[in-house]
């Protein structure tokens, strides 16, 4: 018992200072926040940070992968609701949209340039990144399968869409008009919409007359 105990609060531990990376990273940015900092974001000892995490790249490397794991669940989550019951590209995109601006690419805008030029960082993050992205693939899988829309083709989509996404979260920091936005991500469902219509017109024309 006594040893759950300390496994138990040492796992509490580290949840804190997870969540207080992230919130500084979001926050702050990599640049302001130190590993004092995020010891006492979390409310913890510096020494129970050292005890947990060598330095700051890799507390922030096992944040960053926190936070990427639990949005790789939630889109296994999403790509099973697609199975069952079916789902429109526009929900996959609103989906895509809630979950990188709900803080998510914010945080990714401060660890990628460290991820460039630091190796050792970067190969720590590129397993849970490739995780992510193999999340973003099942989701848009079920999507082509349920549409009948070649696979490769859904998959082109979700890299544009992500990449439209990703441009369009980046200028939110200079550019505060979400109408604007909102009328971007509107033209983009649309395209995805056409997109999708279009080859599923095709499959049909394609499909042999019945007798």
């Amino acid at each position: 018992m006594t040893r759950k105990s300390q496994q138990e609060r040492s796992a509490k531990t580290v949840a804190k200072l997870l969540d207080a990376t992230v919130d500084l990273l979001y926050g702050r940015g990599l640049a302001r926040s130190s590993t004092l900092d995020i010891a006492e974001w979390a409310g913890v000892s510096r020494g129970a940070l050292t005890h947990h995490f060598e330095n700051k790249e890799a507390i922030i490397a096992a944040a960053v992968s926190r936070q990427l794991s639990a949005c790789t669940t939630a889109l296994h989550e999403r790509a099973q609701v697609i199975r069952r019951s079916g789902g429109s590209s526009d929900e996959v995109v609103d989906c895509l949209w809630q979950m990188m601006s709900d803080r998510l690419f914010y945080v990714t805008l401060e660890y990628l340039p460290e991820a460039r030029h630091n190796a050792e960082f970067r190969q720590r993050i590129l397993p849970v990144v490739q995780e992510f992205h193999s999340g973003l693939n099942a989701v848009w899988a079920e999507l082509a399968e349920t549409s009948g829309v070649d696979l490769e083709r859904v998959l082109s989509l979700m890299n544009a869409t992500m990449c439209i996404i990703r441009g369009m979260i980046a200028q939110t920091t200079v550019k505060d008009d979400p109408v604007y936005f909102t009328g971007l991500l509107d033209f983009w469902k649309d395209i995805v919409r056409r997109e999708f219509r279009c080859r599923d017109a095709v499959r049909v024309s394609a499909s042999p007359e019945l007798p």
